[in-house]
């Protein structure tokens, strides 16, 4: 995939986002966002690392098309007239070592408070998740020196703080700070990743002259606080090491989680996981199930973005694990899931060790809803 072609999909994709919100009820402001940013690549402390550190002075480019709803409803005063849409990012410049990073990336954009949505100065924090690619992978022959990237095609995520200044009802000037990652969770080695701080500056055109109406009481909706029981199975595969095939790498989870409010639920499970190919990847060893399986006892935590979408984190420790199979004794997890009905969801996660990347956990699952044990509100 290209620049040419990866920036006309997103231009496809930017005509149906934009289409999307007017078949609806419901009030839409609709912007587009252009920036450049700068920023130093962080280091691992390898020596590599701080060679290419010193090589990479990252600089590079947003375009970001997104809505908003503009009514005050309940949603709008939970989170704050959050702003969605998606984004193109690029480095401007090419680096032999590492291409010329690009990502097609959906983003939410969250204010820190409603007060402060009709004065000239707000902040928000952001998060932003696509596909990255465009990069020169590790390549024993003609690029050694990058061991921080094994594939062409990664996760792309940056994550950060936003500052937005109105200078009047058309424009605003911003700027952010954060953190982008580039990540393939080790589906090919070497995968330490690629980590860029950029700080950007932009400008953001109001497309629709539309502003969040005006904050008035809100009647809070009743809030049923039940358990509920999530069963997930997890797909994925891992490359141990550089050179070596990908293996296989699943799982399955049980988790009880509590609605803690409108926007979080918070519960306990347990994650099994397999690691198949164990003779394969230590000839002469025998696989078993002990050396091939791994159990841990897990917190969970959901944060409801809307009906359906949610993001999961979690913090396992294992109560058994190979560290033949590059685990720790404890893990972290974040990714994404849609609710598909009642009982159905499915999602994206990856499973960490101590921040660096296991595998990518492709999830489908089933969910069952306890009884309503509490209502609260109205």
């Amino acid at each position: 995939m290209n620049s040419i072609i990866s920036l006309r999909l997103f231009l496809v994709l930017g005509i149906m986002v934009f289409s999307l919100p007017s078949l609806g009820q419901q009030k839409y402001q609709k912007i587009l966002e252009l920036s450049y940013e700068n920023g130093p690549m962080i280091s691992n402390g390898k020596d590599w690392a701080d060679e290419i550190r010193d090589l990479v002075s990252y600089r590079g480019a947003d375009i970001r098309l997104g809505w908003r709803k503009t009514s005050n409803n309940f949603y709008n005063k939970l989170y704050r007239y959050p702003t969605f849409g998606i984004g193109f990012s690029t480095a401007l410049p090419y680096y032999p070592e590492i291409g010329r990073p690009q990502g097609v990336y959906g983003f939410g954009e969250f204010p820190f408070s409603n007060k402060n949505l009709d004065k000239k100065l707000y902040l928000a924090y952001f998060a932003q998740l696509g596909l990255g690619f465009n990069l020169n992978p590790y390549d024993s022959l003609d690029n050694p020196l990058n061991q921080y990237i094994g594939s062409e095609l990664n996760a792309y995520i940056h994550f950060g703080f936003k500052a937005n200044y109105r200078l009047n009802q058309d424009f605003e000037l911003f700027s952010t700070i954060g953190l982008k990652h580039y990540s393939n969770g080790a589906t090919k080695r070497p995968n330490a990743g690629i980590n860029l701080a950029p700080i950007a500056f932009g400008v953001r055109y109001n497309i629709d002259k539309i502003s969040p109406e005006p904050l008035r009481s809100i009647d809070y909706p009743e809030l049923e606080k039940r358990g509920y029981w999530n069963f997930a199975l997890y797909l994925g595969s891992k490359n141990y090491e550089v050179g070596d095939p990908s293996y296989f790498r699943g799982g399955f989870g049980v988790n009880y989680l509590w609605d803690a409010s409108y926007k979080y639920r918070i519960g306990l499970g347990l994650d099994y996981f397999i690691a198949p190919g164990f003779e394969s990847r230590y000839p002469g060893r025998e696989g078993t199930f002990s050396n091939q399986s791994s159990l841990a006892i897990v917190g969970s935590w959901e944060w409801k973005l809307n009906d359906r979408l949610y993001m999961p984190i979690g913090l396992g420790a294992y109560l058994h694990y190979n560290s033949e199979n590059q685990e720790s004794w404890f893990y972290e997890r974040i990714g994404v899931r849609y609710k598909i009905n009642e009982h159905l969801f499915g999602g994206l996660q990856i499973k960490a060790h101590k921040a660096k990347a296991d595998f990518f956990e492709f999830t489908i699952g089933y969910t069952i809803p306890g009884k309503i044990q509490k209502v609260v509100g109205n």
